[in-house]
């Protein structure tokens, strides 16, 4: 059985840092890439950064580039996603997604398998 479980979410002033963990398990899934998205009320999930089976290419959505950055530990069965100096226009819920053909890294559809998510809240 396939999981994903996301943490690490919380409220924080806006300038402030997060870690947000996915932790995976079933399946191999350290033979899939992972990516994080942001979903808010009435919007479509997000991209925002992706990571190969191996760890060898991030990818990562334009506007946050220089402030997220993601990573993995295989071992550890575990995918990282951290976050710097966050803007009250960071407010999303997080999720994390595992997907074992990826064409295009920052398409929802090209995933397999979501996590719950994790609420990241970004006061001012």
């Amino acid at each position: 059985q396939v999981q994903l479980v996301e943490s690490g979410g919380g409220l924080v002033q806006a300038g402030g840092s997060l870690r947000l963990s996915c932790a995976y398990s079933g399946r191999t899934l350290s033979n899939y890439a992972i990516a994080w998205f942001r979903q808010t009320p009435g919007k479509e999930r997000e991209f925002r950064a992706a990571i190969t089976a191996n760890g060898d290419r991030t990818f990562y959505e334009k506007s946050v580039q220089g402030r997220v950055t993601i990573s993995r530990v295989n071992v550890m069965n575990t995918v990282y996603l951290q976050l710097n100096n966050l803007k009250v226009e960071d407010t999303a819920v997080y999720y994390c997604a595992a997907g074992g053909r990826i064409r295009a890294y920052d398409l929802a559809h090209e995933y397999d398998y979501w996590g719950q998510g994790t609420q990241v809240t970004v006061s001012s």
